[in-house]
């Protein structure tokens, strides 16, 4: 891109807002940043320039990006004067991935980071710390990172500033969040879905979001899409996405800051109009729906790299993709690189910004906003100050009443829907469900009875459920369900995201992000902890009846297991109670991501409500009921999820019906984690505890939801891993019915009656003929569904029988068998 050319006004405006001191001051700040982002990326010494720079003062590898950061530190200066002026409350999030070395500069020149960080003191001594600290060994990293007072937003993978800024501002009706986008970041596709989000803003609640996409044509190797299309077009875009943009455009910087003035001053004039109009009732005008307004955005538009180099080595630099990262890249052994550097540095003009002691000088210092309104202080940056405990009743209240084990069946998503429906009426402001679509889909329909989803946009008198108002966030795009959500709780807020299993895999690299986030936080004392992300994954891949094998994945546990074991918990709650309590107490958790993958359809219910809370706490236990071992069996049966369960159960009847003599212990696990050792995982079983429950030598036949190598990961260090057999999803799917799934995966109750046979050495041949008979029943359930297209009776119609004798009374279990100890 050709650098922009020299504007006396805006496209917009020709305002000049600001007095001659005004302009002065903002500059003074503009340049300090500048300069203090410069000394960050380059030197390990000499950071005031009292002498010519030497290779020694250079560090040996220079890591950072020059090209965006000047933008942000305009942005950033801007938006101070704004919030003194104006007394905004506002926060910076910076969408441009490598932006660290503005935001830690603002901080700094804020004295928010001097605060958290005494070493880095507001002197010489901690202008030199502070610039060797970055991407530097045992520093800080080089993107907007939890270690930055302030952040909320990395940036480190683009393309959900927007998302994160729009979640911020939900039920924070006084917060002005300013996002700033990157024009590589706006050709992401989660960023082209999050510039809907205005529609799901209610002025009345909410806060706003500023958007201000920062045009200066460069990716890191190539011009950027939006740079390129004629400006015409890309304006139409915006304006079609809803906004009223407001373009900055210019190389002289005391002409932008003119600009800049007087957009932000239109653009906040603006946000408060919409705001006032709509909490006094009075009707909007000038949109394209009725009650829907135009927000404002800022179109600023300046060289990449501006105020750097214009050229090096007689190339140009400035204004082209070469000053993306490090524009002067061999200052440590080039000595005209070197002089190159100090001129740069030197044409900020420091000693007229620092003193002699390396304290900013009073004039600059006072252009910071005071306490909490400085953005790197802002407590919205930092939720966990802001954080209250989630109101949640007992989850009794909901609990499903069950005389006997499978004596009952029911939808255990849908019962949990009244939950969540009390749950949104007892935080009417601090807590929201997010989900693409699937709410309903989902069972979890009940929460309509207390809310409604939001939505911004034209409501028809054939919609349900739509309101300007609601608390259900339900966009098609998990991208953007995820991107609110993570903004909600980075700002002290609690949530819940819904999805069906095999879609979340879209959300994969951003639930890496965040995990990342909350590892690192749990390192910074001054981050208080978060409200956990929760994530309820159902629509499974063991009922996809009608959409088939594009729906069924379950590897997202996979993906979550490689986090740090501190941050990351996995539960496959296998009844409609065990749903309820593991959902109470992952809701009221905090500062980790929950993973739970539960069924919405019917299924049996096996534990009562007290059994449920026992069973969960416990995290994984013996089936008294389901067992006959008298404490010393011949093999263990274990499951983890909910069809798993179904399977492993009616394996556990045929097998006490044709061999009652086979001691069998049934063990199910709701608590993925208990499988690894205690040393590995806080939760994780101590091997004693573990070789108790599995045995140190017997066979194991585990009946898992998902890929059987997770069982094997988990417990390879066990004593008896040699004798544990997985069964799980094998990448064998279609659209079918129930149990013809389960078959196709060989997870199904016969089979694992089969590996039973197999892999206990006292059966032998004396169970020939069981083994021929479950052969033959897995035969006659497979040609029973292609010839009538649903399972066949003996399946659909089965249920536990806990005797001896056979199966198919709903009745035959005991009252003592049901109230035995789960110890």
């Amino acid at each position: 891109m050709t650098p922009p050319r020299k504007r006396t006004s805006s496209s917009t405006s020709s305002k000049k807002p600001l007095s001659r001191s005004e302009l002065a001051g903002l500059d003074a700040w503009f340049r300090a940043a500048n300069y203090l982002a410069v000394g960050q990326i380059y030197l390990l010494d000499n950071p005031l320039l009292k002498r010519d720079l030497v290779a020694d003062d250079i560090k040996p590898r220079l890591l950072g990006h020059w090209g965006t950061t000047p933008g942000l530190n305009l942005v950033y200066a801007h938006l101070n004067r704004l919030i003194r002026q104006r007394d905004v409350n506002a926060i910076f999030l910076a969408g441009p991935g490598h932006g660290g070395p503005a935001a830690v500069a603002n901080a700094y020149l804020e004295g928010t980071y001097s605060e958290v960080y005494p070493r880095i003191s507001e002197d010489a001594e901690g202008l030199q710390a502070l610039f060797r600290q970055f991407s530097f060994p045992g520093g800080i990293p080089s993107h907007v990172a939890p270690e930055t007072p302030g952040s909320i937003h990395e940036g480190g993978e683009l393309g959900y500033v927007l998302s994160h800024a729009y979640g911020a501002a939900m039920d924070n009706p006084d917060l002005v969040v300013a996002a700033v986008v990157g024009d590589g970041e706006f050709e992401t596709g989660p960023l082209a879905t999050s510039w809907h989000a205005n529609k799901f803003i209610d002025p009345t609640v909410d806060g706003a979001v500023l958007p201000i996409l920062h045009l200066n044509g460069y990716k890191i190797a190539n011009p950027t899409v939006p740079a390129r299309i004629p400006r015409e077009e890309l304006t139409k875009l915006l304006e079609g996405y809803g906004h009223e943009v407001i373009t900055v455009e210019g190389d002289d910087p005391a002409d932008v800051h003119q600009q800049m003035a007087a957009a932000l001053d239109r653009a906040h004039d603006s946000i408060t109009a919409i705001q006032d109009a709509a909490r006094s009732g009075k009707k909007r005008r000038g949109s394209a729906d009725a009650d829907r307004p135009r927000w404002p955005m800022i179109l600023l538009v300046t060289p990449k790299g501006w105020t750097g180099p214009k050229t090096v080595d007689g190339v140009q630099v400035e204004g082209t993709w070469r000053a993306h990262q490090v524009p002067l890249a061999e200052t440590r052994t080039n000595e005209d690189h070197r002089v190159q550097l100090q001129r740069w540095m030197e044409s900020y003009d420091p000693a007229a910004l620092f003193g002699e002691d390396g304290r900013l000088v009073a004039d600059v210092k006072a252009l910071a906003p005071a306490g909490d309104r400085r953005m790197s202080a802002n407590p919205h940056a930092n939720g966990g100050l802001l954080r209250k405990p989630l109101r949640i009743r007992d989850f009794r209240e909901y609990a499903i009443e069950v005389k006997t084990p499978g004596g009952s069946v029911n939808e255990a998503t849908r019962v949990f829907g009244s939950m969540v429906a009390d749950i949104v009426r007892d935080n009417p402001t601090s807590f929201r469900l997010f989900g693409p679509d699937e709410t309903e889909s989902n069972r979890l329909g009940a929460v309509y009875e207390a809310t409604d989803k939001v939505f911004a946009g034209k409501i028809l008198p054939v919609d349900e459920h739509l309101e300007r108002h609601g608390r259900v966030m339900e966009m098609l795009s998990e991208h953007t369900c995820q991107g609110w959500l993570e903004g909600y709780l980075l700002t002290g807020r609690h949530g819940l995201f819904s999805c069906y299993e095999a879609f979340i895999h879209i959300v994969d690299s951003m639930f890496n992000q965040h995990a990342k986030w909350l590892n690192t936080t749990r390192e910074l004392e001054w981050r208080p902890p978060l409200a956990s992300l929760n994530y309820l994954l159902t629509s499974h891949v063991w009922r996809q009846d009608h959409n088939g094998f594009t729906h069924q994945d379950p590897g997202f546990i996979d993906i979550v297991l490689n986090k740090k074991p501190e941050i990351v918990r996995a539960y496959f709650p296998p009844d409609t109670n065990t749903l309820l309590s593991t959902m109470a107490h992952c809701l009221q958790s905090e500062h980790y991501v929950n993973v739970v993958v539960a069924g919405k359809q019917p299924q049996f219910d096996w534990l009562d409500a007290d059994q449920a809370a026992d069973h969960c706490a416990r995290g994984v236990g013996i089936w008294e009921w389901a067992s006959n071992d008298d404490g010393d069996p011949d093999v263990v049966i274990a499951s983890a999820g909910d069809i798993p369960t179904l399977e492993a159960l009616a394996a556990v009847s045929l097998l006490r019906k044709h061999l009652p003599d086979l001691k069998i212990r049934y063990i199910n696990v709701v608590d993925l984690m208990r499988l690894q050792d205690e040393k590995e995982h806080p939760h994780g079983l101590a091997g004693r505890d573990f070789d108790t429950l599995f045995t140190r030598d017997k066979p194991i036949i585990f009946a898992y939801h998902g890929y059987p190598w997770v069982i094997h990961r988990l417990t390879y260090r066990r004593t008896n891993h040699d004798n544990l057999h997985v069964r799980g999803y094998k990448e064998e799917g279609t659209t079918t019915t129930p149990f013809d799934m389960v078959m196709m995966n060989d997870l199904d109750r016969y089979h694992l009656v089969i590996d039973v046979i197999d892999r206990v050495p006292s059966l032998g041949s004396r169970a020939a003929q069981l083994r021929q008979d479950m052969m033959d029943a897995r035969r006659r359930a497979k040609e029973w569904t292609r010839t009538y297209g649903e399972d066949a009776p003996e399946v659909s119609g089965w249920t536990w029988d806990g005797s001896a004798d056979g199966e198919g009374s709903p009745s035959a279990t005991s009252t003592s068998e049901t109230s035995a100890d789960f110890g």
